[in-house]
């Protein structure tokens, strides 16, 4: 590229980064709320939150990125335009193509990346954010106390602690096993910890006292140093988690276990997946080209681009809702997955046409490029 092409690319790049910085925390922020429940329920530390908040990080950039680069062109062509560095290029004997050429290769390299985010980095990531979230709510320590509280992990099972350390340790405990109502049984302690004994969890408890009333009404009181408590009994082997369509890569969307229920019977939005991740990267350069077509088609005008910019917006929004719309209903209708790349490329090949047919005129209140203007002038 030439010294101003590369301007031109520097000009789209810089507001690019802001905006699909900006729209991606305002993404991210949204994504983090759903999370925090799980959270908080569980009392996860900040740093697994900030975790499983930033695994969502690749999908929203994907989903975000050709409007980004849609409002990045947009913001830099009208700025150049308002600047009158647009005229003074025309001026300088450059043509629309050779403007054009640094923004579709901006809007090219942001489809390759866009392409690696939904093939590589975000199945990858999604898998991670899976398996932290299945352990986070599996968690027994977690899920069987919550300090300063009386909780009911399980059925027949109430457990309190004054204090609880990392790792699962728990200080002045009381667990009521009330599993048999003519026969429960108390235990007491100063200290306990969560453990796996042979594969088994249970509760280590010191110092502590096992209390059952009696048939008389009098209550047996047992002292002990140590003391565990099997909780096999109370809990239920943590479910199996299932990789959906957003946690696999293309091969496993495309080649789908034949011998798994779940796969047979999501098979379609698997496909629909597919499919969506190679088509969506290039609206990229669909929108670009509907970008250069508002701006560098038609008249110039000192007076602003307004009305046009807001055309075109309202013509990305739209293009970026159908191509979701479409992909969804791919997911009913296999039959309808070719769309999802006619769709992409009809849009680029439009913006494209309009693009080439329209030429830049001097409107009213314009200065005349030198490039046009007539001999002897």
């Amino acid at each position: 590229m030439t010294k101003v092409q590369t301007y031109l690319a520097s000009q789209i790049i810089g507001p690019l980064l802001a905006i699909l910085g900006g729209l991606t925390g305002l993404a991210l922020l949204t994504q983090s709320l759903a999370q925090l429940d799980t959270i908080v329920d569980d009392r996860r530390s900040g740093l697994a939150f900030l975790w499983i908040t930033l695994l969502a990080v690749p999908q929203l950039v994907a989903l975000i990125l050709p409007l980004a680069l849609f409002f990045a062109v947009i913001y830099a062509i009208n700025r150049m335009h308002t600047d009158s560095e647009i005229v003074v290029v025309y001026a300088a004997g450059m043509s629309n193509g050779q403007i054009i050429a640094p923004v579709l290769k901006v809007a090219s390299l942001c489809a390759l990346f866009h392409l690696a985010l939904g093939t590589l980095v975000q199945p990858a990531a999604f898998r991670e954010m899976r398996e932290t979230v299945f352990e986070v709510r599996n968690d027994l320590a977690a899920s069987l106390v919550r300090e300063g509280s009386f909780t009911k992990p399980a059925p027949g099972l109430t457990v309190y602690a004054r204090e609880t350390l990392p790792g699962g340790a728990m200080r002045d405990v009381l667990i009521h096993d009330n599993r048999k109502p003519e026969k429960p049984v108390t235990y007491t302690a100063k200290r306990g910890w969560i453990a796996t004994l042979e594969g088994a969890p249970a509760l280590i408890m010191r110092e502590g006292q096992v209390q059952q009333p009696k048939p008389d009404g009098g209550i047996d009181v047992l002292g002990y140093d140590q003391y565990v408590l099997e909780l096999g009994g109370f809990f239920r082997k943590p479910d199996s988690y299932f990789l959906k369509s957003s946690d696999r890569f293309l091969g496993e969307l495309f080649y789908s276990d034949p011998t798994s229920l779940f796969d047979i019977e999501n098979r379609k939005a698997f496909l629909a997946e597919g499919h969506a991740r190679i088509a969506s990267p290039i609206l990229n350069i669909a929108l670009a080209l509907i970008a250069l077509a508002a701006l560098l088609g038609g008249e110039f005008s000192r007076l602003g681009f307004g009305r046009r910019i807001a055309i075109a917006a309202a013509i990305a929004l739209a293009v970026r809702l159908l191509a979701l719309g479409i992909g969804a209903a791919c997911v009913d209708n296999p039959a309808l997955n070719p769309l999802q790349y006619v769709f992409a490329i009809g849009v680029a090949m439009a913006a494209g046409l309009s693009l080439a047919r329209s030429r830049p005129k001097p409107g009213r209140g314009a200065a005349l490029p030198l490039a046009a203007a007539p001999a002897g002038a």
